[in-house]
């Protein structure tokens, strides 16, 4: 029995372990939850760096839903990486983290608005929790970098 709670401890220390989190808040001694701060940079546009602040629930079978996200630019971002991203209304998801063995995850989304030239990064549940799915919003404008494209005017 003994050998079965040090399997169970290191599994929990190995699942907690998270090469991109960069910080970890304890939100009291009575509580098993903490918030995580995670880093992530972009796979196509490497110059955005994203930070994600999530709850995280150690001895529970599923994570709370609420995530804050603040994308900035770290580096270059060129007119080659923004060619190659999706484009499309949903854009493309850039991360995806389980949150629960009960299919809920967390994903954060790319999504291209052409007309303000800017990259918004959507964090968000994929489960509903007290009648809505969290989400969080952050946006990283191209304008000073050599991704820039100045938009056209429409003439009335």
């Amino acid at each position: 029995m003994k050998v079965l709670y040090v399997c169970f401890g290191i599994s929990l220390l190995l699942l907690s372990c998270d090469k991109n989190e960069v910080g970890d808040i304890s939100l009291g001694v009575f509580t098993t939850q903490d918030i995580k701060l995670n880093t992530m940079v972009d796979p196509i546009v490497t110059g955005v760096t994203c930070h994600v602040a999530s709850i995280e629930a150690d001895l529970s079978l599923s994570d709370p839903s609420d995530s804050s996200i603040a994308c900035r630019q770290t580096g270059e971002i060129s007119a080659a990486m923004i060619a190659t991203i999706d484009k499309s209304k949903s854009g493309e998801i850039v991360f995806k983290k389980s949150k629960s063995i009960f299919f809920k995850s967390m994903k954060i989304r790319r999504v291209f608005d052409e007309q303000s030239q800017t990259l918004m990064y959507v964090s968000y549940s994929t489960k509903e929790t007290s009648g809505s799915f969290k989400h969080s919003l952050s946006t990283v404008p191209l304008w000073g970098t050599q991704a820039y494209v100045m938009p056209e005017t429409s003439e009335l």
